[in-house]
């Protein structure tokens, strides 16, 4: 089944102390029963609408949300504390823990405003981070936690030996600018030809059309303090998803993290053809086959 008409999408604020954070839903056709609640967590370099609910004329079903409420669930994302419409006045860098406070709070408000008793949270590259800091606060409100493009130590990192060399300065200020080159870069870094010009330029222009600098503090903790996570402290269910390209995600520093996980109900899926951004990528059905796979699996009947 394509998702070849758009959802109308609604509205919603929340407040994290005094700053306003703005989210993004879309919910199933009126008359279709939810099949659950996803939160999307967004990454460093972009707000949550570009990354999950991205049109792209020719491209049947680039919206992620789009796919997921025409087959039931109801679809959230927000953006964090100095992205997109969301507050941008306090003189921080908006670091992950910063991030996770935000997704908390986000979190609040869903199951507030919603009849759902846990979410399906899902965070990409350093919203993987966030996500999973946020999860390991508050596991009751979790019911299962995708990590794609994740980083646990950093340890065979290219991009992020790379990203270390400016550390300085990162740490000098607040935000960095980003512009149409920036982006392109994302996709030409790991490995050229995974995502197709359209898609490129459409997440290009729905970036900036919201953003032209970010807050540095992802960069920083990403570069100078990781590990920011334990992950015999993630009881949930999780699925770790890296991009066989993928520059960020070392492929053994995420086996590790696998390893330590203390729940059995997990999975470790490699992504064919994909380099970060998984979801602007050639092969951006197969993600969401995987995502909904897991987002859709039986709860074990016996644990011994």
């Amino acid at each position: 089944m394509e998702t070849r008409t758009r959802i109308n999408g609604v509205e919603h604020w929340t407040k994290k102390g005094e700053v306003k954070l703005f989210l993004w839903q879309k919910a199933p056709p009126s008359g279709q029963a939810t099949k659950g609640t996803i939160f999307f967590v967004h990454g460093s370099s972009m707000a949550g609408q570009p990354t999950f609910d991205l049109a792209v004329p020719g491209r049947p079903d680039s919206s992620v949300m789009d796919w997921f409420a025409a087959r039931g669930f109801d679809t959230w994302c927000m953006d964090m504390e100095g992205y997109g419409r969301s507050d941008k006045k306090r003189p921080i860098n908006c670091g992950i823990e910063n991030g996770a406070d935000d997704v908390a709070a986000g979190s609040k408000y869903i199951l507030e405003k919603t009849s759902a008793k846990k979410l399906m949270v899902y965070g990409i590259s350093s919203g993987a981070l966030r996500a999973a800091m946020f999860t390991e606060r508050h596991p009751e409100r979790v019911a299962r936690l995708a990590l794609d493009s994740f980083v646990w130590t950093g340890k065979g990192s290219p991009t992020l030996a790379d990203r270390k060399k400016k550390l300085p300065e990162f740490q000098s200020k607040n935000r960095r600018p980003i512009d149409r080159a920036f982006v392109r870069g994302i996709f030409a870094r790991d490995h050229p030809g995974t995502a197709d010009e359209a898609t490129i330029e459409a997440f290009a222009d729905a970036i900036l059309a919201l953003d032209d600098s970010v807050p540095t503090g992802t960069y920083v903790d990403m570069c100078s303090k990781l590990p920011l996570l334990d992950p015999t402290r993630i009881v949930n269910p999780t699925i770790v998803m890296r991009g066989e390209y993928d520059g960020i995600a070392g492929f053994d520093d995420l086996v590790e993290f696998f390893k330590k996980l203390p729940n059995a109900d997990k999975t470790f899926s490699v992504m064919a053809g994909i380099s970060h951004a998984s979801f602007q990528q050639k092969n951006y059905r197969m993600v969401y086959h995987i995502l909904h796979a897991f987002f859709t699996q039986p709860e074990p009947v016996y644990r011994a």
